[in-house]
């Protein structure tokens, strides 16, 4: 690997990384009066539109037809976008309701789960720290469950299932990222769209033409979800996985900071507790990566 090549990789992922855990969390903090629904619907909408703006200068329509009429890719891109789905609407209603520290907890166990999930479906070597560091999650949940079971981080959890299983689909295909993210958001527009006529229909939206900032910064949800992505892919296919697995970690840990710090979220001794596992969990999985790679 041309070490030129590795340093471009390592600042596109930092970036990439630093976007989703400050700038993404303080622009849907921001966004939130909008209510999370509304916010989903703007940053599923104004993504596929980005998308289509990108796929259209860069030429890929084609590549994208292709793809859409492979049935299996198909099958695959369809639950990857229910799986996407679900993970954008958690996160957003976490951020919405002063859960950004329990959507920080399953950013920070995704990747071990990953790790684990690579080994069930994939039969990928699980080392003796790797196996730690999964028991070590595993004991973290079940403190919370047995200490106090409404401690427990469940949009965390969930923020975590779902990205973990979205690439495990992902991992099955060969598909580009945004050729795939923009199949995804095309099956997600119709849902979106009709929720948003509904919602219209009751004057409850925010997005108004009569308000143009207003819609201006709400469809800044489609690049404050597309330029991060682009930035991490990026960096991912310079200097691999490995070590866009360790940057990876600015996003949860920014996301810690600025819910407990700048939006003052309560912390109490239970999570506390068990967040000291899961960094403990994460420095294992972190030094296992690096002695490997």
């Amino acid at each position: 690997m041309i070490k030129k090549d590795f340093n471009k990789g390592i600042i596109l992922t930092s970036l990439g990384s630093f976007w989703w855990g400050f700038f993404g969390v303080i622009y849907f903090k921001y966004i939130s009066f909008a209510g999370h629904i509304e916010v989903l619907i703007h940053r599923c909408v104004w993504t596929t539109v980005m998308l289509a703006l990108t796929s259209f200068f860069l030429s890929k329509f084609k590549l994208i037809r292709d793809h859409i009429l492979n049935k299996k890719i198909f099958f695959a891109l369809f639950l990857s976008g229910f799986l996407i789905f679900i993970n954008w609407g958690v996160w957003i209603y976490a951020v919405s309701n002063d859960q950004i520290i329990d959507a920080s907890f399953g950013y920070f166990i995704m990747p071990i789960i990953s790790v684990f999930l690579g080994f069930f479906f994939f039969k990928e070597k699980l080392t003796f720290k790797g196996k730690i560091s999964v028991l070590l999650v595993i004991i973290s949940i079940l403190f919370l469950i047995i200490v106090d079971f409404k401690t427990l981080p469940i949009v965390g959890i969930i923020v975590a299932l779902s990205w973990s299983f979205y690439n495990l689909i992902r991992k099955k295909i060969s598909v580009p990222t945004d050729i795939g993210l923009f199949i995804e958001s095309l099956f997600l527009l119709p849902v979106v769209l009709i929720a948003f006529y509904f919602i219209a229909e009751n004057n409850l939206n925010d997005f108004n033409i009569t308000q143009p900032k207003l819609m201006f910064i709400l469809m800044l949800a489609g690049p404050m979800t597309v330029i991060p992505l682009y930035l991490y892919v990026k960096g991912v296919e310079f200097c691999g996985l490995g070590p866009t697995g360790m940057i990876f970690y600015i996003t949860p840990t920014l996301q810690f900071i600025l819910g407990y710090f700048l939006y003052n979220e309560t912390l109490n001794v239970e999570k506390l507790l068990s967040f000291i596992l899961i960094w403990i969990a994460v420095f294992i999985y972190i030094r296992d990566l690096y002695e490997n790679n």
